[in-house]
């Protein structure tokens, strides 16, 4: 059947489908919001009884201020591959909640929705970001902390060792320095999960920022890892070897080194998700077109 004859047979249904393409943004947002209010109502319950930290709603409230920004771009006609993704995705985190550990079947619903944003947001934005931002949103640095914090507090623990070395006498058992027989623990809080999370909350907004592809997002993943890495061995390192030499720093100086030592890593992330702009040179000017001209001639 023709589009002709569908719309004089059936006149209510092309009218409706008109005013369906036509909706707004907002909109369709609202409603696969609404279809996945079970994930929202177990995020809620999560951090309301203490089991994990709400660093969540800063990456929730990130994604919220790109919308926000971009309210005047985004489409109007939204790109079907990503809504076809929303909608299944949303599908499937609805049918299979049962089935699923609730953190799986959120972790579903969060990509479902950062597919039915990328479908309204325009082009230039990336799409690995949103997705990024809207796993950071889920409450998992319990989980995390779980499930890798003693392997990272082992290689934290042992790449420690060999940076005391030189200058004490270090042994290490799992995750337990023996240095100049003063037993130091490399406890949860020395994993490094949270400078994990706001090392890549980082890189995903200050690439959302910049504009970065998503090419250019994934190249610079692993030099994220690296510097969080580094920045948490380098923290327990100074922490430890004060512990060692019998001076360990009071608990404000103990916490405003963490602090520092995040800022850093955080800043080098940054630094390293931001383009490379083009050194100026005296005497020339650019003009439209691209082209340079020498005005010291």
């Amino acid at each position: 059947m023709s589009l002709a004859s569908l719309a004089q047979t059936h006149p209510r249904l092309v009218d409706w489908s008109i005013r369906l393409d036509r909706a707004p943004a907002a909109g369709w947002l609202a409603l696969q919001a609404a279809a996945l209010t079970p994930t929202w109502l177990w995020m809620a319950a999560r951090l309301g009884d203490g089991s994990d930290d709400p660093l969540g709603l800063l990456a929730l409230a990130s994604l919220a201020l790109l919308v926000w920004q971009l309210r005047h771009d985004l489409r109007a006609s939204p790109r079907l591959g990503w809504l076809a993704l929303a909608a299944g995705g949303t599908l499937a985190a609805t049918l299979l909640r049962m089935a699923l550990p609730p953190l799986a079947a959120s972790l579903l619903a969060v990509l479902a929705l950062a597919c039915g944003l990328m479908a309204f947001l325009p082009r230039r934005v990336a799409a690995l970001p949103v997705a990024g931002l809207a796993v950071l949103a889920l409450p998992l640095l319990s989980s995390l902390q779980f499930y890798a914090g003693y392997p990272l507090r082992v290689v934290t623990a042992e790449a420690s060792r060999w940076l005391l070395a030189p200058g004490f006498g270090v042994a290490r058992e799992g995750t337990t320095l023996l240095v100049d027989g003063r037993l130091v623990i490399v406890d949860a809080p020395c994993s490094g999960v949270q400078m994990v999370w706001f090392g890549y909350f980082t890189a995903c907004a200050v690439a959302l920022w910049a504009g970065r592809s998503d090419r250019a997002f994934l190249a610079r993943l692993p030099a994220v890892g690296l510097l969080v890495l580094a920045g948490n061995i380098l923290r327990n390192s100074v922490l430890v070897a004060f512990e060692a030499a019998g001076r360990p720093l009071a608990p404000w100086a103990h916490n405003a080194f963490g602090l520092l030592v995040l800022a850093a890593v955080c800043g080098g992330i940054a630094r390293a998700m931001t383009p490379r702009r083009t050194p100026a040179i005296p005497g020339l000017i650019t003009i439209p077109g691209g082209r340079r001209v020498d005005t010291t001639a």
